[in-house]
């Protein structure tokens, strides 16, 4: 592991010390401050000249703060000579504005990835991408990883009994098929209808869940209006228990009031972004699992220049 760094943003510090315990090697040592302004400023600490080196940044809330970070770091990192940039984003922001939905809006996800490539970053590794093709986006090698397996596990070692498995939406099929093909269980799919950014209505229910432990798997939790309606109306439909999964675990705006108040049985996330206090302090239903191993063997193969999809492959097989 000669040569290798790994740098810790504001975004993933957490993660970034459970990484690179992983890997037994130090965090790379870099100073994050800002001017009395508000303009940031980062300073390397250690010597990074011709080495491969990775850095840790969530793109989640504080979302500008901290994409504006990350690019000053990859800046920072490209200016002192490193020989190849990684921009490790355990969570995408700006995922969901991956297309024009109507008239005169941007294409965000396309403008950060651009921003990134531009940035120095040579690299992106990132974990359960808003919309798959966000990968297009990028103009450098992307290498795309799932939280399924450290999930699914958990789940695993449960041994449920009479599970369905709910998929909170049609666009999410695919992700509900991944994990019932590891727990297995019935399917069932909820038809629903958007009609403001944190405000949905549920049409059908397509499946029965009636006398069964329903759950639900999605890459993010926002404002958590869509698993909070789901699963109230789940409830209604004769579940006998609702457990929710995410891999990114935003809490946005009214989060956890809601989910405090949804009558969810158990929460189960990830440690793609920090947890907020108020998350902590409220959710006692709420376990949180980590993807650094995960992230630290795709590291480590990224630098060894070996395949990061084997990982997958050798978990399904």
């Amino acid at each position: 592991m000669n040569g290798l760094k790994v740098f810790a943003g504001s975004g993933g510090l957490a993660l970034t010390e459970k990484i690179v315990r992983y890997l037994d090697i130090p965090v790379g040592r870099a100073t994050i401050g800002s001017y009395p302004d508000g303009e940031t400023l980062i300073k390397l600490e250690d010597d990074v000249r011709g080495r491969d080196c990775f850095v840790v940044q969530s793109t989640s809330p504080p979302v500008n703060d901290n994409l504006m970070e990350l690019l000053i770091f990859i800046d920072c990192v490209r200016r002192a000579s490193a020989r190849r940039i990684t921009a490790v984003i355990p969570y995408f922001g700006y995922a969901r504005q991956d297309r024009k939905t109507e008239g005169r809006t941007p294409i965000t996800a396309k403008l950060v990835a651009n921003m990134i490539a531009k940035a120095g970053a040579d690299r992106v590794l990132t974990m359960d991408l808003h919309a798959d093709q966000i990968q297009g986006f990028f103009d450098i090698p992307l290498d795309h990883l799932m939280a399924e397996p450290v999930i699914a596990k958990h789940f695993e070692e449960k041994n449920l009994d009479k599970i369905v498995i709910v998929s909170p939406d049609v666009g999410n099929m695919k992700t509900t098929n991944a994990y019932a093909s590891r727990l297995g269980g019935e399917l069932a799919v909820i038809d629903k209808r958007r009609s403001t950014g944190d405000s949905i209505e549920i049409v059908n229910l397509i499946g029965s869940v009636d006398g069964c432990d329903v759950l639900m798997f999605d890459d993010m939790i926002t404002t958590a209006g869509t698993v909070c309606s789901a699963a109230k109306f789940l409830r209604e439909r004769g579940a006998r228990s609702i457990t929710v999964s995410a891999t990114h675990p935003i809490f946005a705006g009214p989060a956890v009031d809601r989910i405090c108040e949804s009558g969810i049985d158990a929460i189960c996330v990830t440690d793609t972004v920090p947890l907020s206090p108020e998350a902590r302090e409220k959710l006692n239903n709420l376990t949180v699992l980590s993807v650094a191993e995960l992230m630290g063997e795709a590291i480590r193969r990224i630098h060894r220049n070996e395949s990061v999809s084997a990982l997958f492959e050798n978990d399904k097989g």
